[in-house]
């Protein structure tokens, strides 16, 4: 019998085992998927490596620098900005510390106005302040912080608010100021990137520290007490730690509601863009959230002489593969009726929403030795799910030696 039985691998489970682990206790993982890592996961069809749903990993979440090998990972960084779709083309608007080369587009772009600027600035300063005082400070919405701080120009309608919509998979500003100025922070101070195995390396490297493997295809039907019922059969711990979906009613703790993304996946020939940028539709005319040719950024993605190419809308839409191909043309300036469609993934429950006032740092001990890990105790996003993990790992440790 092991001392702890964590349900579910993904991020928040596989970083729990490893810190019970670290703590001298033995640790049974199972997963009900074939394969680690939940939510992050790749696909690899006709040599092409599609994420489920597009997924990006930031190198300066301070979670990811502590546990996470990141030069084994080896990093494909996207550019550091946005292209910006409108009615004569794309403009772009990047970073001048990291893509100085853009210096001259970004001031062409007419998205530089200096009390837009100010004001913008001003809205985002507390992003590089004190992390616990955003946690735990006052909050609003999004949209109505950024009306706070009088900043309601083009930069915050064509750019800000398409870019975060794909980050945030919501686009009526209604998620928390300070969960947006926290994401903010990471994007400042770091590189969104891609592994070169896919997102997938993320939890396989994880996983491959576990002094026991995983269980993949072991399907929990019910947690009670100390006990964990599977299709095949019982298993008893001291603790267990659930660390699987929140809708999935393993546990009385309140399921948060969940948003969701569709991700398609095309092939071409040629490559649209020749940039490693996101691109966003600043007028908001179509159901395209952003898009990007991924192989330009992450060329292991697809395999030689193709290229890669995500679009991202939520879920759920009205919208047809033909609409989405339509903008897709409209943003790239050149057709994208002949490209091949790879995959479609469908997320339906991508992220947890993040309402205001934030409510990051949930309590992770139920009672009865039973605990709860995820991204939903946390932050929605990398950073909230390994955090979490560790979190329900010491929680456990400690009761267990006291």
């Amino acid at each position: 019998m092991a001392d702890v039985v964590v349900v579910g691998a993904g991020l928040a489970g596989l970083n729990c085992a490893l810190g019970l682990q670290e703590k001298g206790l033995t640790v049974t993982v199972l997963e009900a998927a074939d394969q680690v890592g939940g939510r992050v996961r790749t696909d690899l069809v006709d040599g092409f490596r599609c994420d489920h749903g597009f997924q990006l990993l930031n190198p300066s979440y301070p979670a990811v620098r502590r546990y996470v090998d990141l030069p084994a990972l080896d990093l494909q960084p996207f550019a550091a900005g946005v292209a910006v779709g409108g009615a004569a083309g794309t403009t772009t608007v990047a970073d001048p510390r990291r893509e100085p080369g853009l210096i001259g587009r970004s001031l062409l772009s007419g998205y530089v106005r200096p009390l837009e600027l100010a004001r913008l600035a001003a809205w985002a300063a507390p992003a590089l302040g004190s992390v616990p005082r955003l946690r735990e400070g006052s909050d609003t919405t999004l949209a109505e912080s950024l009306d706070e701080a009088g900043v309601d120009g083009r930069l915050r309608h064509e750019i800000l608010e398409p870019f975060l919509a794909g980050v945030l998979a919501s686009t009526d500003g209604s998620t928390s100021a300070a969960f947006v100025r926290l994401l903010l922070r990471a994007f400042l101070l770091g590189t969104p990137s891609l592994p070169a195995a896919g997102m997938a390396a993320l939890p396989e490297q994880l996983a491959a520290r576990l002094a026991e493997p995983v269980r993949t295809g072991v399907r929990v039907e019910l947690v009670s007490g100390n006990s964990v019922k599977t299709a095949d059969g019982e298993l008893s711990a001291r603790a267990v730690v659930v660390a699987a979906n929140p809708t999935a009613g393993l546990t009385t703790a309140r399921a948060p509601r969940m948003k969701g993304l569709s991700t398609y996946w095309f092939a071409a020939d040629e490559a649209p863009r020749a940039d490693k940028l996101l691109v966003v539709d600043g007028h908001r005319n179509g159901p395209i959230l952003n898009t990007a040719v991924i192989s330009n950024a992450a060329p292991s993605y697809a395999p030689p002489g193709r290229h890669l190419i995500q679009a991202t809308t939520l879920w759920p839409t009205e919208a047809t593969e033909a609409e989405v191909r339509l903008q897709l043309t409209r943003l790239y300036g050149r057709s994208a009726g002949a490209w091949e469609l790879i995959i479609r993934h469908d997320i339906r429950e991508a992220l947890p929403e993040q309402p205001a006032p934030l409510a990051a740092r949930q309590p992770v001990a139920l009672g009865d030795n039973l605990y709860v890990a995820g991204d939903h105790r946390d932050t929605a996003s990398i950073q909230g799910a390994l955090v979490s993990g560790r979190r329900a790992a010491n929680a456990v440790a400690a009761t267990l030696r006291g």
